[in-house]
């Protein structure tokens, strides 16, 4: 009788182990079925970015509260679930470093792709700057940031050297800088031009603001600088005043079911263009900018009907 129950046992153990291993193959073919976000890479190094990031700026910007943080927490789970790294924040935006660093420490389960954080250095002096970026470490809750920003350029001349000596040893992984203000490219362009270690440049691009096109993209491109978008909607003023047209025949083409979407494609089917990082703490929001990251990009010719199509 032991005998017989025995071998029960083990034929319902076989075949329990075999069911787990065919569910196992098949999540794994699931996987590997499931497309891949596209991913740009970052000149000096070749390390692959996922394209579409998140912004920060006022939406993190929360206090302590269940309520207030749940919308984020879930944004900060959905973004990791598509493959998406690339966070990025600034001592200028409150509460949102500290709220980012919060809410990675509570994700649960952790997300599956290593973070790539980016925050920015935002005062004057020496001494200030480099207190200020162990604040932010200490508050995004890593000893080593991926990306350092000087914002604005304010005082860059003297952050740049303590940039450069923070990568040496391994606090930071790059360096970048950043405005928000069309009259600065030209200071931004000089700065590529001159200080040959900058590794990424941060700036202002729309489909209704191109004047990045001109000279401060090629001059990226041609200085091996990766490339962040800020503003990519306009503070949304974009997605306004676009909602009412109906989406052009190429929104379709580009596999696109609204304007988020077209939009972002529009900022990425530039070359130079390595993320952009729209904000926001909706989560249906981020999932259709998210799905800007997948599908092809548009041509030279398809930006150009983008253009058209939202009256710009």
């Amino acid at each position: 009788m032991s005998e017989s129950i025995s071998r029960r046992q083990l034929l319902g153990a076989t075949v329990g182990l075999g069911a787990e291993l065919a569910a196992g193959r098949a999540r794994a073919d699931a996987l590997k079925e499931k497309p891949a976000m596209l991913t740009r890479p970052i000149p000096r190094t070749q390390e692959a970015l996922p394209v579409i990031g998140l912004g920060t700026w006022q939406t993190f910007d929360v206090g302590a509260g269940a309520e207030e943080r749940a919308p984020l927490q879930q944004v900060l789970a959905d973004f990791f679930a598509t493959g998406a790294r690339v966070i990025e924040s600034s001592p200028m935006y409150g509460r949102a470093e500290a709220v980012v660093g919060d809410l990675l420490k509570a994700l649960k389960p952790r997300p599956d792709v290593k973070p790539f954080l980016a925050t920015k250095v935002w005062t004057s002096g020496k001494q200030e700057g480099e207190a200020q970026m162990r604040a932010s470490l200490q508050k995004m809750g890593t000893e080593k940031m991926d990306l350092m920003q000087i914002h604005n350029l304010l005082d860059w001349r003297t952050h740049l050297p303590t940039l450069r000596e923070w990568k040496a040893q391994g606090r930071i992984r790059y360096i970048g800088i950043t405005h928000y203000q069309l009259s600065a490219f030209g200071e931004m362009e000089r700065i590529l031009e001159t200080e040959k270690d900058v590794d990424f440049v941060q700036l202002p691009y729309s489909v209704s603001v191109r004047e990045a096109e001109k000279r401060l993209l090629p001059a990226a491109a041609a200085h091996g600088a990766a490339v962040l978008v800020m503003r990519p909607f306009e503070a949304g003023g974009l997605l306004r005043s676009l909602g009412n047209k109906p989406l052009p025949k190429v929104a379709t083409e580009l596999g696109c079911t609204g304007w988020a979407q077209l939009l972002l494609k529009f900022i990425l089917g530039h070359p130079a263009v390595t993320c952009p990082i729209p904000a926001t703490s909706n989560p249906k929001h981020l999932a259709d900018n998210l799905k800007a990251g997948f599908g092809r990009l548009p041509t030279e010719a398809e930006r150009k009907q983008i253009v058209q199509a939202a009256g710009l």
